[in-house]
C-alpha cells in the first residue's frame, strides 16, 4: 500500500521545523543531519531515516522522536522473507492432528528438543534454526493441552521464535509469534519476559512511544520491594526498566531515561551480579547488563568518548558471544570508534564481531552504516574493509 504524504516522517520534520522557527540550515546546524538529507527528508525523496537521525532532530526541534516517525497501521517486513517462509507458514497454520504415521509429539519430547536447539538461538546460527525451527513449532501445536507443561514450552518456543525473526527483520511474524507467547504465558514473569522481547520489536521498528508505555505498564505491574525481591523479580523488573530507558533516551526524554537507568542499576545492585533466570540467557540481568545499557545510551547521545570509558568497565572476556549482549555492545564500540575517525580500531572490532557471529552481522543495518561512514572517508579500501562491505552488504 502506497504511503500517503500526512504519515511520512517528512510532512511532520517540515511541519515541526516550521513551528521551531527553524529554516533546513539551522535545522542542519542545530542537530548535526546533513541541509542535504534534511530537504530530501521534506521533499519525500528519501522515505526512511535511522532512528537516531529522527532522534537528532527531534533533540534540536525539541519534540518527541515519535512526533516525527510515520504511524504505519501495520508493520511490514523490512527485508524479503528469504529463509523464513517456512517459518511464517508453521506460525500462522491452523492447528491439525499429527500425521497418522507419524508417533503423537509429547511435551517432554519437544522439551528435550527445544533444549538441544537452544544453543542454535544462542549462537545466533540462523541457517540452521531455519530449517529445523518449522518442524518444532508445528509438533508445538499438535501437543496435547491436557499434557503437564504444555503451555511453558510452546509460550518458551514462541518467545525464542520471537526474538529470532526480530533479530532478522521479520517483524510482521516476530509480532505474531510474541502475541501467541504472551497468550501462553504461565505466570506474571513469564508475560513480563515476553513483554521485555515485544518492546524491543517495537524499537527496532521505530515504535519508540508503544515501546516506553508497554516497558512502564509491565514494570508498574511486577515492581517489586528490593529488599524482598526474589532474584528472578529483580531480573524481570530490571529488564522492563531498561526498555523504558532505552525508548526514553530514544524519543529524547532524557530526564526519564536517566531515572529509568537508575532504577535498573538498583536492581542490579540488589542482586550483586549478573543472574539468568531458570537459566534463560534472554533473561540474564545484573551489574554488566546495566553497563552495557549504559553505554548504548551514551551512543545513542552521540557522546563516543563516553561509550569508550564505559566499554572499560565491561569484562568482554566473560560475557558470552551472543548478539544480546556483548555483540550488540561491540557494535557501539565500533561506532564510537570511527565518530572519533579511529578507523582502524572500528574495522578490527567490526571483524571481531564477523568472526564471533558471521550470519549475526549481516543482519545489523547499524553495522552497515559505521562501515558506510569508514567508507566514506577513505580514498582506498583494505582487504579487510573490503571483506566486512560484502558481508554487511554495503555497495561499494
Amino acid at each position: 500500500m502506497p504511503e500517503s504524504s500526512d504519515t511520512h516522517i517528512g510532512t511532520r520534520l517540515r511541519e515541526a521545523r516550521k513551528r521551531a522557527g527553524l529554516t533546513q540550515r539551522g535545522l542542519a546546524s542545530a542537530s548535526g543531519v546533513s541541509v542535504s538529507l534534511i530537504r530530501k527528508l521534506e521533499q519525500q525523496e528519501v522515505q526512511e531515516t535511522r532512528l537516531e537521525t529522527a532522534r537528532a532532530l527531534a533533540v534540536a526541534l525539541r519534540v518527541p522522536t515519535s512526533a516525527l516517525l510515520r504511524r504505519d497501521d501495520g508493520m511490514d517486513d523490512a527485508e524479503p522473507v528469504g529463509p523464513w517462509e517456512q517459518v511464517r507458514a508453521a506460525l500462522t497454520a491452523p492447528r491439525q492432528p499429527s500425521d497418522v504415521t507419524d508417533a503423537e509429539p509429547t511435551a517432554r519430547g519437544l522439551g528435550a528438543a527445544l533444549r538441544a536447539t537452544e544453543p542454535l538461538f544462542a549462537g545466533d546460527r540462523f541457517a540452521e534454526l531455519a530449517v529445523v525451527l518449522p518442524h518444532l513449532l508445528r509438533d508445538a501445536d499438535a501437543l496435547d493441552d491436557e499434557e503437564p507443561h504444555t503451555r511453558a514450552i510452546r509460550g518458551r518456543l514462541l518467545q525464542l521464535t520471537g526474538w529470532l525473526l526480530t533479530q532478522n527483520r521479520q517483524f510482521e511474524a516476530a509480532n505474531h509469534a510474541l502475541d501467541r507467547a504472551q497468550a501462553e504465558a504461565t505466570d506474571r514473569l513469564d508475560g513480563a519476559a515476553t513483554a521485555t522481547i515485544q518492546c524491543w520489536l517495537l524499537l527496532r521498528t521505530g515504535r519508540v512511544g508503544e515501546a516506553r508505555e508497554l516497558a512502564e505498564r509491565w514494570a508498574d505491574e511486577t515492581e517489586p520491594r528490593l529488599s524482598r525481591a526474589t532474584a528472578d523479580e529483580l531480573a524481570s523488573w530490571g529488564w522492563l526498566m531498561l526498555r523504558v530507558s532505552a525508548a526514553s533516551v530514544r524519543d529524547a526524554r532524557q530526564g526519564q531515561a536517566a531515572d529509568a537507568l537508575r532504577m535498573a542499576s538498583a536492581a542490579a545492585a540488589a542482586l550483586g551480579r549478573e543472574h539468568s533466570p531458570e537459566g534463560d540467557w534472554l533473561r540474564t540481568f545484573g551489574p554488566t547488563t546495566v553497563v552495557l545499557k549504559a553505554a548504548e545510551h551514551e551512543a545513542v547521545t552521540g557522546r563516543p568518548d563516553r561509550v569508550l570509558a564505559a566499554s572499560e568497565q565491561v569484562p568482554l572476556d566473560e560475557l558470552p558471544r551472543t548478539s544480546n549482549n556483548r555483540n550488540r555492545h561491540l557494535l557501539d564500540v565500533a561506532d564510537a570508534h570511527a565518530r572519533l575517525r579511529r578507523y582502524g580500531e572500528a574495522v578490527d572490532v567490526l571483524r571481531e564481531i564477523q568472526a564471533a557471529s558471521p550470519q549475526w552481522l549481516p543482519q545489523q543495518r547499524y553495522a552497515r552504516d559505521i562501515l558506510g561512514r569508514i567508507v566514506r572517508r577513505r580514498r582506498t579500501l583494505t582487504p579487510e574493509m573490503r571483506g566486512l562491505a560484502d558481508a554487511v552488504r554495503l555497495p561499494l
